[in-house]
């Protein structure tokens, strides 16, 4: 195994941990994800604590469907108004909010821009299932000096893994904390680690960084 790499440049990446893709009461809730978003929680918060870069990555899709992928326009253009911009569905959980709390700025985000929600902290919206793809992310994780993503969310099958893999073409080391992500299976870990991931859980993550393991807890 490839050790870990120093965390004092990595970031956190957020995947679509929004109500509509994670409260119970949601009919578009992603299996598992409501009971995972406490341990998300506690990453973002680790992440925090040490003044690393936390981006969250949401989905909004437009009512008519059209900036969604193909499979999801039918369900869309039909009426089901799953995140779609300016409903509570669409913002990001309360729990993993900063304080003050951020509303999703849907305009600004759907034009390519990054909403500075904290202290190095952002909303960025992604128009297909990885968050690389037509995005600024790859520009702003480097103007930050960022060298290492640490991934979390919603659900591990599409838009985290997707992520993983794009990250890994843009040769940023890669972080898949496995407790934090919804519908995660240990076939598709392992595929991950096999290019290079490493599998951590939130405890052993969050220990790197009270243990001083990482350089960012003593900066």
């Amino acid at each position: 195994m490839v050790e870990l790499p120093s965390l004092d440049r990595s970031a956190l990446l957020v995947i679509d941990v929004q109500n509509d893709f994670s409260l119970r009461s949601s009919p578009h809730a992603v299996p598992g994800t409501h009971e995972l978003v406490p341990t998300i929680a506690q990453v973002v918060s680790g992440f925090r604590a040490v003044g690393l870069p936390v981006v969250h990555v949401v989905r909004l899709y437009l009512a008519d469907g059209s900036n969604a992928d193909l499979c999801r326009r039918p369900l869309l253009a039909s009426g089901v108004p799953l995140v779609r911009p300016g409903t509570d569905g669409s913002q990001v959980r309360a729990e993993l909010q900063p304080k003050p709390p951020f509303t999703l700025d849907h305009e600004s985000l759907l034009a390519g821009k990054l909403q500075d929600v904290g202290p190095n902290e952002w909303a960025m919206y992604k128009p297909r299932w990885g968050a690389f793809f037509a995005t600024e992310l790859e520009t702003h994780l480097r103007t930050l000096g960022v060298e290492t993503v640490a991934i979390v969310g919603a659900n591990f099958p599409n838009c985290p893994r997707t992520t993983i893999y794009e990250a890994s073409e843009r040769d940023f080391n890669l972080i898949v904390v496995a407790d934090a992500l919804s519908c995660a299976y240990p076939q598709g870990l392992d595929e991950c680690a096999g290019i290079g991931a490493h599998i951590l859980v939130a405890d052993e993550l969050l220990t790197l960084f009270g243990g001083g393991g990482s350089g960012a807890a003593n900066r």
